[in-house]
C-alpha cells in the first residue's frame, strides 16, 4: 500500500496490499495456539520481513543494531511461543 500511496504506484498495488494486510489478520485467527502468544510471535517475525524488505525492496542498508534488535525480537517471540508452561 505504501508505493501506491507514496510512490505513485498503479492502484492495483494498493488493493493487493490491503488484501495482504486483511489475510495477514485472518491467518493468525487461525492458530491453535494462544492468540495473544502467536500475535506476539507475527511481531518478531515482522521485524526481520521489515528489515528485509527494506533491504531488498528500498536499498535500505541494515546496520548492526538494525540486526541485533531484529534478532532479540526474534529471541523473545520463540521464548513466548516455545518454553513449556504449566497450564
Amino acid at each position: 500500500m505504501w508505493l501506491w500511496l507514496k510512490e505513485g504506484k498503479p492502484v492495483w498495488f494498493g488493493l493487493m496490499g490491503g488484501a495482504i494486510l486483511i489475510a495477514y489478520g485472518i491467518v493468525a485467527t487461525w492458530q491453535t495456539a494462544n492468540f495473544g502468544r502467536v500475535y506476539a510471535a507475527y511481531g518478531g517475525i515482522f521485524i526481520i520481513m521489515a528489515l528485509i524488505w527494506a533491504w531488498k525492496v528500498d536499498g535500505f542498508h541494515p546496520d548492526k543494531y538494525d540486526i541485533i534488535g531484529a534478532l532479540i525480537a526474534v529471541i523473545g517471540a520463540c521464548i513466548i511461543i516455545y518454553m513449556p508452561r504449566n497450564n
